[in-house]
């Protein structure tokens, strides 16, 4: 149902599992003491790893969700000519409501790789993917409003999609457990049709396992 990987003009993206991923990267990544972790986790719904089984149950977490059809989430990789090519730049991936006829965009990048468009690169690819083969009806992307970064981010590419900002939405979000409560979210979205008549470009290549052309 769902590409093994996604290639970009810059990036190369591979499913967030344990096959593709070492837990012990991730973790050196997301622990508590990581660099600019605490910029990173400002503005996300999930706090730093106390402990390399965390990473593992991350990972473990994607598969099974891209398993039960839930999400399809993968990790993000520069490609060669770029600044850290091969390293993990972040995560990104979409969340399905079947029900809805919609899914979510969502990502997180290291601080290294900020300011780089990868954010608009692999929101216009899984667009593709969830317009032009998974036949969503919707397409969904938030932010907290002190996110001045993704706000700029996610209004320049949303724009480029044709789409446009509703608005906030008070207690719409979770926050993490430790923090408690809920959170306001900006909401913006795509129609089908409004991705049509944008026809946003961008070079993107789906692939199976076996590096064939997918579907």
């Amino acid at each position: 149902m769902l590409p093994e990987f996604i290639e970009t003009e810059r990036l190369r993206l591979a499913p967030r599992t344990p096959e593709y991923v070492d837990p012990l990267a991730v973790y050196d990544y997301c622990k508590t003491d990581a660099p600019h972790i605490d910029e990173i986790t400002e503005h996300v719904p999930w706090r730093p790893h106390p402990q390399p089984k965390e990473s593992l149950e991350f990972l473990e977490r994607g598969a099974k969700k891209r398993a039960d059809h839930e999400t399809a989430v993968y990790v993000v990789r520069p490609k060669d000519g770029e600044g850290g090519a091969g390293e993990v730049a972040g995560f990104a991936g979409l969340n399905f409501d079947w029900e809805k006829d919609s899914a979510e965009l969502g990502c997180w990048f290291r601080e290294p790789f900020w300011g780089r468009g990868y954010s608009g690169e692999r929101a216009l690819a899984l667009a593709a993917l969830g317009f032009e083969h998974l036949d969503f009806e919707l397409l969904i992307v938030t932010h907290h409003p002190g996110n001045e970064q993704s706000e700029r981010a996610i209004t320049k590419y949303v724009n480029r999609l044709g789409g446009r900002r509703e608005g906030v939405m008070r207690n719409a979000g979770v926050e993490s457990i430790e923090h408690g409560g809920g959170v306001d979210l900006v909401r913006y979205s795509v129609c089908q049709a409004e991705y049509h008549a944008a026809a946003p470009e961008q070079a993107v290549a789906f692939s199976d396992a076996d590096g064939e052309s997918w579907p």
